[in-house]
């Protein structure tokens, strides 16, 4: 269990991160969601409390439990899996910060459901994704999330809950004294990065490990993006790639736990930027039938890197948020299938129209599934000027 002198931290870090993702702070009156997992009420709590001290108006949402979830794709008819709550789409077009507190109490609580089911009741939501997209592009709204310890999490992830507390609060800075100023450091550090990377004038980036070999095209009017405070933590440098133009094959090595399905072993060979042959070890038909949710879920929407100097996180987490932020002894990257971000974009997001984004190779998708491998490998950007230059080297970028 997180102490309440930690809690206290989390909560000054989620509030910095959702400051830093809007790039505005947030303003008094402005409606916040916190969603939370009932293991994290506390912290909840807390939040709530805060909000109201900064003036804004805080919105609670406590997500469904594991048996409700389980019972509502066992039983529920097409009309019921289809179903959007009246007041959720005046809600999601209203709010302008989000904050999600993970908790989970069961990983795999939906292994014996269809997952042609699951994935046609995450399409029928994609409208309430797609208001808060276009609202984050207005720079009218913006999240965060994080996690908080659980029995299940620390089980599957083969540690004792106290082991796994100590990893959140390490992973998170929650031992300094002042995290916040930890985090300011790492976001600008990074930043810097991030504009190295951006400045390159790149044709693909070429990534080789022991069981990858795959091109990545950034296209144009793309820039690198990460540490903005979406995710705590998160130490990744991402771009959202021209998906027209991957190629070849991506291996990840990191199990992979998504919804109440358990994976392990993902091998995807994509050619023309389309996922033609798919593989894994364990959950291979959950996989397929996941990237045959909609036509651009086969697709690439996410390229990240993550430079080890910065995560303290070493051991698997089973939980995405941890694993794709992996440090270890040679960082990790991962591709996320199915839809892009619009903050990879270079020009004015709030210009980003479906046509335009359409014509870059901006991927569309329901799905967004993180795959993470923390193979040792060497990524390559080969230049419009017929130069390569290596970026990323064992772990760490080299520019």
């Amino acid at each position: 269990m997180l102490t309440e002198k930690t809690l206290e931290r989390y909560a000054d870090v989620l509030l910095w991160a959702l400051n830093t993702a809007k790039k505005v702070s947030m303003k008094r009156n402005e409606i916040v969601l916190i969603q939370y997992d009932l293991p994290a009420l506390r912290l909840a709590e807390i939040l709530y409390g805060r909000l109201l001290d900064c003036g804004m108006r805080p919105v609670q949402r406590m997500t469904a439990t594991f048996g409700m979830e389980h019972s509502f794709y066992q039983k529920a008819n097409p009309k019921q899996l289809t179903f959007i709550a009246p007041g959720d789409k005046e809600l999601f077009g209203s709010i302008n910060g989000r904050i999600y507190l993970h908790a989970p109490q069961s990983l795999t609580h939906l292994k014996d459901i269809d997952p042609a089911k699951i994935g046609k009741a995450i399409v029928a939501r994609k409208p309430l994704k797609d208001i808060l997209d276009k609202r984050e592009e207005l720079r009218k709204y913006s999240w965060t999330l994080c996690i908080l310890p659980t029995e299940e999490l620390a089980r599957q992830a083969k540690m004792s809950l106290a082991q796994y507390t100590a990893q959140v609060i390490k992973g998170c800075y929650l031992d300094k004294a002042d995290p916040v100023a930890q985090w300011r450091k790492i976001h600008q550090e990074i930043t810097a990065i991030k504009s190295r990377l951006s400045a390159l004038n790149v044709k693909y980036f070429h990534m080789e490990s022991s069981k990858m070999d795959l091109r990545i095209t950034p296209g144009i009017m793309r820039k690198w993006a990460g540490v903005s405070g979406h995710n705590v933590p998160s130490f990744e440098v991402f771009v959202s790639p021209d998906w027209r133009g991957t190629e070849g094959v991506y291996f990840a090595n990191l199990p992979s736990f998504r919804s109440g399905n358990y994976i392990e072993d993902v091998r995807i060979t994509f050619t023309k930027g389309k996922a033609v042959k798919i593989e894994a070890k364990q959950g291979e038909e959950f996989v397929k039938k996941q990237l045959a949710m909609d036509p651009g879920a086969c697709r690439v929407g996410e390229f990240s890197l993550t430079d080890k100097r910065f995560s303290r996180i070493d051991r698997f987490m089973a939980e995405t948020l941890f694993d794709e932020n992996f440090g270890g002894k040679d960082g990790n990257c991962h591709i996320a299938l199915g839809s892009s971000y619009s903050d990879t974009y270079s020009g004015d997001p709030a210009k980003l129209t479906e046509a335009l984004k359409k014509k870059l190779g901006f991927n569309d998708s329901a799905l967004h599934w993180d795959l993470v491998n923390t193979e040792q490998k060497t990524v390559t950007a080969h230049l419009i000027s017929g130069k390569k230059v290596i970026i990323y080297d064992r772990g760490v970028f080299t520019l």
